[in-house]
């Protein structure tokens, strides 16, 4: 099953020139913990900007070109959710803009950090239909002057 995580802004901001636009430690510790020991796909300029291999996770990087780092690259999108749809293991998807939108459709959870603010950004997380969605509150807080609250949509 597939699963996208997220910290979005307002305007469903989620980067601006390759890096976050909100940058809260409470969204990086629960990103930690949520995706830890899990595989997590991104495309390859999201693997550009992480700092270093996520450790304990299964890096899976979408791109039409060959490269070293990640664990594994995918260069056909559409056999790897023929292949892992119907999986019980959890597979995060985890950036950027069309990635996210690619795997939307097959999506049966979104956690989604919902900042209560606006950036400017040139990257957003795609609109879904909420109706389509339970959403359970998992937290809220505040940080850095930033209110936010991090949900579970399960697509019903």
């Amino acid at each position: 099953m597939f699963s996208l995580i997220a910290a979005v802004g307002k305007n469903h901001e989620l980067g601006q020139k390759g890096q976050l636009v909100f940058h809260l430690q409470n969204d990086i510790n629960f990103f930690r913990q949520t995706t830890n020991g899990h595989k997590v796909v991104m495309g390859r300029k999201t693997w550009e900007s992480l700092p270093s291999k996520l450790k304990n996770r299964e890096n899976i990087v979408i791109s039409r070109q060959n490269f070293s780092g990640p664990d594994q690259i995918i260069h056909n999108v559409d056999d790897f959710i023929k292949k892992n749809q119907a999986t019980n293991e959890e597979i995060f998807i985890i950036g950027g803009e069309a990635i996210y939108s690619i795997f939307l459709p097959y999506a049966k959870n979104l956690y989604l950090t919902e900042i209560d603010a606006s950036a400017p950004a040139d990257t957003f997380f795609p609109n879904f239909d909420k109706t389509k969605y339970q959403k359970t509150l998992i937290t809220k807080g505040s940080e850095n002057e930033l209110n936010y609250s991090i949900a579970k949509y399960t697509k019903d």
